[in-house]
């Protein structure tokens, strides 16, 4: 069975970086936590856009 979650090295603007640092902490989730769910939200709004 494939496991749930993959680790994946990326590397990303500064000032992306501090951004979403701040919004995860304000939001009280893990960064990496955080990163998942603005990816899945993205994911799912063009997936809208398609239909």
């Amino acid at each position: 069975m494939k496991p749930l979650k993959e680790r994946l090295s990326i590397t990303v603007d500064s000032d992306v970086i501090d951004v979403i640092k701040k919004e995860a902490e304000e939001d009280s989730r893990p960064l990496s936590q955080y990163i998942n769910l603005i990816l899945k939200e993205h994911i799912s709004k063009k997936d809208k856009k398609k239909k």
